[in-house]
């Protein structure tokens, strides 16, 4: 049978459409009903208002509020991440004393559901009966209102994403680490370049077109972050922790705004959307400069 046989396309078309049907109709029937003003809960018959419901969440300080604790909480913690991650998948690639364990160990936290973390962090981070403020207290220092106080709620929330998915990133960049060629090493090591000079010089660079896109993957899940808030914080103290989806699901699960939530999700994209454009624009240089 060759390439060109057309029964191929018995078997690629029908599996095709399906994805194109499942991916794309929800697409377009948000987008319509983001145009809309549709509730369910009291049921409203549906009404046309072209870009009302837009006009109305840029007016609202509250989606703008959200956004930039959705930003602080992705961009502090993915730093965070990479940085950690890094050091840590140098420090394996140096083939240090159960190198194999380690790794075993390292996949753990992503093994285990984000909802489930969320819910062990919250007992530990339980402001009158956690087990860290009894330590605390048992010491004689106060409690710390982890849950409970805006900067201390973001620092546990960022903490936990921090916790959870470093291994990922120390995963993919000790990958990347394990295919540099030796002998740009051998090399600098006969010009006696220092260990410092050598990461700066030769790892860092041929590193980072894998950096770019372990950093780009874990932003882009940063910023849909719901569960581990929903389950710690609930958005609280008030609405101080609150992220874009969980904003979204309020409007959407709760109030049963369809009009006013398809619209909020088309605007989380176009903000995905751009940050995401403005990334690859400012490593575009950098990544032509070591290609």
């Amino acid at each position: 049978m060759t390439r060109q046989d057309p029964i191929k396309h018995f078997f690629i078309w029908p599996a095709l459409l399906i994805v194109l049907a499942i991916s794309i109709f929800p697409l377009i029937y948000s987008l319509t009903t983001s145009f809309m003003s549709l509730r369910l809960v009291p049921p409203v018959p549906p009404r046309f208002v072209g870009f009302g419901n837009y006009t109305e969440l840029l007016q609202n300080p509250r989606f703008w509020h959200v956004t930039w604790t959705t930003t602080i909480i992705a961009v502090t913690s993915v730093t965070l991440q990479y940085v950690i991650g890094f050091s840590v998948a140098l420090a394996l690639n140096r083939r240090v004393p159960g190198e194999g364990l380690f790794r075993v160990s390292f996949l753990l936290p992503m093994l285990v559901a984000p909802v489930a973390v969320a819910l062990i962090a919250r007992q530990l981070l339980n402001p009158t009966m956690g087990p860290l403020n009894e330590v605390m207290t048992f010491f004689g220092f106060p409690n710390l209102p982890f849950l409970t106080q805006t900067s201390w709620a973001i620092g546990a929330i960022i903490a936990v994403e921090v916790w959870q998915w470093t291994p990922f990133v120390i995963l993919m960049l000790l990958a990347g680490l394990q295919t540099l060629p030796d002998d740009v090493y051998e090399a600098a090591a006969l010009e006696n370049a220092s260990p410092w000079q050598q990461f700066r010089g030769i790892t860092f660079p041929m590193m980072l077109p894998i950096s770019a896109a372990v950093v780009f993957i874990r932003l882009i899940e940063s910023y849909k972050i719901i569960d581990t808030v929903f389950v710690m914080t609930g958005g609280g103290p008030g609405i101080s922790t609150e992220t874009l989806t969980l904003f979204a699901y309020q409007e959407g699960f709760k109030k049963f705004n369809l009009g006013y939530t398809s619209a909020l999700s088309f605007l989380f994209l176009l903000v995905i959307t751009v940050i995401g454009l403005v990334y690859l624009a400012v490593l575009k240089p950098y990544l032509e400069k070591h290609r």
